[in-house]
C-alpha cells in the first residue's frame, strides 16, 4: 500500500475525531460560554448540517480541479474551522467554526475513496479504501478519548487546537505523499442527479437518517447522562468514550463482513437490535456496569449498519456512484442533527437525561419499518421483471414481397 494513504487516513483521522470529540465536551463548553447543555448541543447538529449542505456542493465542485488539490483545499477548510471554534470568544462564532470545518467532511471521503482506488492496483482497491477508512474508525477508539482528555484537563479549546493540528499533518502529507491526479472529465450533474429518482436509493438514504440518528439521540448527550444519572466521574467520560468507540469498530467489522453475503438480514438485525438496545438505555443507565455495557452495544449495532447502507446505496444508484456516496454521508449527518435536536427538546421538556434514548429507539425503530417497506418493493419489482421476462413477445409479421 502506497504512502499516499497514511497521508489520507491521517486527514479522516482528524475529521472523525472533530465531529465526535464534541460530545464529551458539551458540560465544559457549556459552562464555558454560559449556555444550557442543549444549547451547546446545537454544536452537534451545527457541524452534521454543515456536513449535509457541503457532501454534495463540495464533492460537485471538486469535479473542477485536481482531486490532490481539491484534497488540499478541504483539510484547508478543515484547519480553519478548528482554529476558529478554538479561539471563538462567544458560542455564535464557535458554532461558526464547526459549519466552517463540517464543509471538508462528506467531500473528503467522497474524493478521498476514488483516490485511495486510484493509487492500487484493481484487486487491491477495497483494501486501500479500508485503510483509508480506518483514520475514522480508530478515531472513535483514540482520538474522541484522548482529545476528551485533553479537553476536560488542558481546556476544550485546547482539544482543537490539537485537531487542528491534525489537519495541518493531514494537508502536508495529501501534498506531499498524493501524487498529481488530473481532473475528472465528463462528469455531467444531470447524470449524477438521475441516481435520487430511484425509490430504493432515497429509501436507503432515509434509513440512514433514522437508523444512525438513533444512535446520536442517545450519545450526544453521553457526557451529562454518565455522570447525572449513572454516577461516573467526569474523568470516567474518557474510557466511556473508549468503550463506544470499541463498539464501532467490532459492528463496522461485523456490518461490512456480513454485507455481501445477507445484506437486508444484516440491516434487519442491526436495527432491530439497537431499537431493543436503546429502549432499554433508559433503564440500563442508572447502573454503572450496565450503562457502560449498553453504551458499547449501541457503538456495535449503530456501526453494523454503515456498510450495509452504504452498499445498498452504490448498488442502486447507477452512474452516480461518486454524489451519492457523498450525499448518503450527508444523511448519516442529518440524522445526526435531528437526533440532537430531538435529545435537546426532551430535556430541555425536563424529561431528564435518558430520554433522549426513547427518541433514539423510535428513530431506529422507524429505520426497521422502512427496511422491510424496501425489501418489500424490491421483491415486487423482481416478480415483475421476471414475469415480464416470461410472457411471449408478439411474432414480428414476415414482410410482403410485392
Amino acid at each position: 500500500m502506497p504512502l499516499a494513504l497514511l497521508a489520507l487516513a491521517i486527514g479522516a483521522f482528524g475529521i472523525g475525531t472533530t465531529e465526535f470529540v464534541i460530545m464529551g465536551l458539551l458540560p465544559e463548553v457549556a459552562a464555558d460560554f454560559g449556555v444550557t447543555v442543549p444549547t451547546a448541543g446545537l454544536l452537534v447538529t451545527g457541524y452534521a448540517l454543515g456536513v449535509v449542505a457541503g457532501a454534495p456542493v463540495m464533492t460537485v465542485l471538486g469535479t473542477k480541479v485536481s482531486r490532490k488539490r481539491m484534497l488540499m483545499l478541504l483539510m484547508g477548510l478543515f484547519i480553519a474551522g478548528n482554529l476558529l471554534s478554538a479561539a471563538a470568544p462567544v458560542f455564535g462564532l464557535m458554532l461558526t467554526g464547526r459549519i466552517v470545518a463540517s464543509l471538508a467532511h462528506g467531500a473528503f471521503f467522497g474524493i478521498g475513496s476514488v483516490v485511495a482506488a486510484g493509487l492500487v492496483a484493481p484487486r487491491k482497491r477495497a483494501g486501500a479504501i479500508a485503510l483509508m477508512f480506518t483514520g475514522l474508525t480508530v478515531a472513535n477508539v483514540v482520538g474522541v478519548p484522548l482529545g476528551t482528555f485533553i479537553g476536560q484537563n488542558a481546556g476544550w479549546r485546547t482539544t482543537f487546537v490539537v485537531v487542528a493540528g491534525l489537519g495541518v499533518l493531514g494537508l502536508l502529507g495529501v501534498a506531499r505523499l498524493v501524487p498529481d491526479m488530473p481532473k475528472p472529465e465528463g462528469v455531467r450533474l444531470r447524470h449524477e442527479l438521475a441516481a435520487f429518482r430511484n425509490a430504493q436509493v432515497l429509501l436507503a438514504m432515509a434509513m440512514t437518517v433514522l437508523g444512525f440518528g438513533g444512535v446520536f439521540a442517545a450519545v450526544t448527550y453521553v457526557a451529562p447522562m454518565m455522570t447525572e444519572v449513572a454516577g461516573f466521574a467526569d474523568s470516567s467520560v474518557t474510557w466511556l468514550l473508549v468503550l463506544f468507540g470499541l463498539g464501532m469498530v467490532a459492528g463496522n467489522l461485523v456490518g461490512g463482513r456480513f454485507a455481501d453475503r445477507a445484506l437486508m438480514p444484516m440491516l434487519y438485525l442491526s436495527l432491530g437490535g439497537l431499537t431493543l438496545v436503546l429502549a432499554l438505555f433508559t433503564v440500563t443507565a442508572h447502573h454503572k456496569a450496565t450503562a457502560a455495557l449498553t453504551l458499547a452495544l449501541i457503538g456495535a449495532l449503530g456501526f453494523a449498519t454503515v456498510p450495509p447502507l452504504q452498499k445498498r446505496v452504490l448498488d442502486h444508484a447507477h452512474g452516480a456512484p461518486t454524489l451519492a456516496s457523498a450525499v448518503n454521508i450527508g444523511a448519516f449527518n442529518l440524522g445526526n442533527a435531528l437526533a440532537a435536536w430531538l435529545g435537546g427538546l426532551v430535556i430541555a421538556a425536563g424529561l431528564g437525561y435518558t430520554a433522549p434514548n426513547w427518541v433514539g429507539a423510535l428513530l431506529a425503530g422507524s429505520a426497521l419499518l422502512l427496511a422491510f417497506l424496501s425489501a418489500a418493493l424490491q421483491r415486487r419489482d423482481e416478480a415483475r421483471a421476471a414475469q415480464a421476462a416470461q410472457e411471449p413477445r408478439p411474432a414480428t409479421p414476415e414482410p410482403v414481397h410485392l
